[in-house]
């Protein structure tokens, strides 16, 4: 058994200070711990999938972070583990509790995934190892972990088991501060044509000079537009991990307060991962920027439609904290956006375009793995060389 202490500051020294995650009762003195020392922070995520996603902005910015979760949230994982960190090769240090670890009882729900979860590593190519159990045991595992991680740039995983950490008490709730519900501005239906998201996405580019800003969009349409707009070094185009962007968007705005960081979202993407907007509203940056694109139907599958019709994420992002939450169907919502000042916390515009892409619209010609590493050469984040 270890003191959590001993794991969180050997790590420390090895450049984690960030932690995001979905708590499990091994992980509750680790927790603890990392919560009441405020030196270091703490992300409370609504799902795994979320904490990967946040983590993966944090190591977009050069910056060593770790997602942490039980097994059973595996699951919610899946999509950016695999589309996200792999593909863009952005290292994550994963913390996975073992729930059901073959020959230690357990509830029903981890009698499955217990058995399963080193194949579920392994079929995801993440290699892993056991969280030490002993404290002369810490400073190899970390070593081996970010030793990995530097030179394939993907994640690593440390499976704790039942009882590795001591006990350490939590003082306080540790729940975040709540912010006030924000502002909802919806403007009514002009009645006009809405624009499209090439549009959008222009006006978007009018508002982020390349020194100072970034801009991530969603998977799909919304990222291949962007690429044919306009190719710049100073933009992330999404490839699957649907949902992830703002995810990804307020890890790298926390890392880097220096730079405006601007998340082009969807209304697909936004309605997968909904659990996002009280993670942003609570957590969120006043350098984060969130625009939803919202045409109403899954443009890159074929334009079924979406349930957006009926939803005013305006209005759902100001319940969860965003000082600021515009909706409208015309363009001049992103000027007001961007030109909102001295908001304490991020801002949200929900624009309603028609449907429909650009005719011949291409793929961006760079990888994403070409990309994060262009990315984060251009925001003076640490090298990320793609391995031969």
């Amino acid at each position: 058994m270890i003191e959590a202490a001993a794991f969180v500051e050997a790590a420390r020294q090895r450049g984690f200070s960030f932690y995001a995650g979905v708590p499990c009762s091994y992980l509750t003195p680790f927790i603890n711990y990392v919560i009441q020392d405020t030196s270091l922070s703490y992300l409370s995520c609504a799902n795994e999938g979320d904490a990967v996603a946040v983590a993966a902005g944090q190591a977009a910015s050069g910056t060593r972070a770790v997602a942490m979760m039980q097994n059973s949230g595996l699951g919610n994982a899946v999509s950016p583990l695999t589309s996200l960190t792999w593909t863009f090769r952005l290292p994550v240090l994963l913390i996975i509790t073992w729930r059901g670890e073959p020959g230690v009882h357990d509830e029903p729900q981890h009698q499955l995934m217990g058995p399963i979860t080193p194949n579920v590593l392994d079929t995801m190519e993440i290699p892993w190892e056991i969280f030490p159990q002993q404290p002369e045991e810490i400073a190899a595992a970390l070593e081996r972990a970010t030793q990995y991680m530097d030179r394939e740039r993907r994640p690593y995983a440390l499976l704790m088991k039942k009882g590795t950490v001591a006990e350490y008490p939590l003082r306080g709730s540790g729940a975040p501060p709540p912010r006030a519900a924000g502002k909802a501005v919806v403007k009514a239906a002009a009645g006009g044509t809405r624009p499209s998201r090439a549009d959008a996405l222009r006006r978007v580019i009018e508002h982020t000079p390349l020194k100072s800003s970034v801009v991530l969009a969603t998977t799909g349409f919304t990222g291949r537009e962007l690429y044919a707009v306009d190719d710049r070094p100073n933009q992330l185009y999404m490839v699957g991990s649907m949902g992830c962007v703002s995810a990804m968007a307020l890890g790298l705005a926390l890392a880097r307060p220096d730079l405006q960081v601007v998340a082009v979202d969807g209304d697909g993407a936004a309605l997968m991962r909904m659990g996002l907007f009280a993670t942003l509203g609570t957590y969120g940056p006043s350098n984060l920027v969130h625009l939803l694109l919202d045409n109403g139907v899954h443009d890159s599958t074929g334009g079924q439609a979406t349930v957006s019709a009926g939803v005013s994420f305006a209005a759902i992002a100001a319940a969860c904290g965003y000082p600021l939450a515009l909706e409208s169907e015309g363009l001049e919502v992103i000027d007001e956006l961007f030109a909102a000042k001295g908001v304490q916390g991020p801002r949200f515009a929900h624009l309603r375009t028609r449907p429909g892409a650009s005719p011949n619209l291409p793929r961006p010609s760079v990888t994403p793995e070409q990309v994060s590493a262009r990315l984060a050469a251009h925001i003076g984040a640490a090298s990320k060389e793609v391995p031969a």
